[in-house]
């Protein structure tokens, strides 16, 4: 039986490496990339999961050619970082930041597992496709990830690269914001004594409209007491769920509508947990 390459694309795009390992690779794997070769399953997963921590990877191949129990392909590889990685093989990745790589991929498989993996890559972002940053693909859905966690993690140089030069953003607590710059403005501002930060619950997208479910949760690192949330003393933090509404314009935010969860936003003080 043949591998089914679109089926291990699939699994491969959701990111749950247990499974891609189980379900698509033999016990007697050997995996040669660059100087590094990893044998067996547990070393190709051991591997993945250092490759992926706080970097989620999405393959888009090509071209796939298969012949027999070879398979041959052409992949563009997005990597979109959630976390600080200044180790990453293919450069310096801060929450927010994607780079796209070039693989060359022929595996070896026997009854419908690989066996044998063997990769190379061009430099970074030569001689690839990209896609519009946001939309439906995996690749653009792991870019949303990575929106909201430079957005967490209160990089406005790096969130607003997802934003469209006519963006506006109402918040319902203030007059509405226009245009990546104001945005920038606006939370430069508000970092001064409050950061945001945002779990997820769930996301929809299509090529239109992104959807999110999330607590927000806003924490002060300086007394703040006109901030429009509610006043906070320095620690305390406010937190409830919120759900915003993101419309798409050539794959960047045009608009953003937030709207607070039916339990509205509690205040927790730093006092109480001493």
């Amino acid at each position: 039986m043949a591998l089914d390459y679109k089926a291990y694309e699939d699994c491969f795009n959701t990111g749950d490496d247990e499974a891609l390992v189980e379900r698509f690779f033999d016990e007697d794997l050997v995996f040669s990339g660059g100087n590094r070769t990893y044998e067996g399953k547990q070393g190709l997963l051991d591997f993945l999961r250092w490759a992926h921590d706080g970097v989620r990877e999405v393959m888009r191949p090509q071209l796939v050619l298969q012949q027999g129990d070879h398979i041959f392909a052409e992949i563009d590889m997005d990597f979109h970082a959630s976390k600080e990685r200044p180790e990453f093989p293919f450069g310096h990745l801060h929450p927010g930041d994607m780079v796209t790589v070039k693989f060359f991929v022929t595996y070896l498989t026997r009854d419908d597992k690989v066996v044998r993996l063997k990769s190379m890559t061009w430099p970074p972002d030569r001689g690839v496709s990209k896609l519009p940053r946001l939309g439906a693909h995996p690749s653009q859905l792991a870019a949303f990830h990575s929106y909201v966690a430079a957005f967490s993690n209160g990089d406005p140089a790096r969130f607003t690269k997802f934003y469209h030069p006519d963006v506006v953003l109402e918040l319902g607590s203030v007059p509405t914001i226009h245009g990546a710059d104001g945005i920038a403005a606006f939370y430069g501002e508000m970092y001064k004594t409050v950061r945001e930060s945002l779990v997820i619950h769930s996301v929809e997208a299509s090529n239109e409209v992104i959807k999110l479910d999330a607590t927000a949760r806003f924490t002060a690192v300086e007394d703040a007491p006109d901030f429009v949330v509610g006043a906070m003393q320095k620690g305390d933090y406010i937190e409830g769920r919120v759900f915003v509404d993101y419309t798409l314009r050539d794959g960047l935010i045009a608009s953003i509508g937030v709207r607070r969860g039916e339990g509205g936003m509690t205040l927790h003080r730093a006092s109480a947990s001493k």
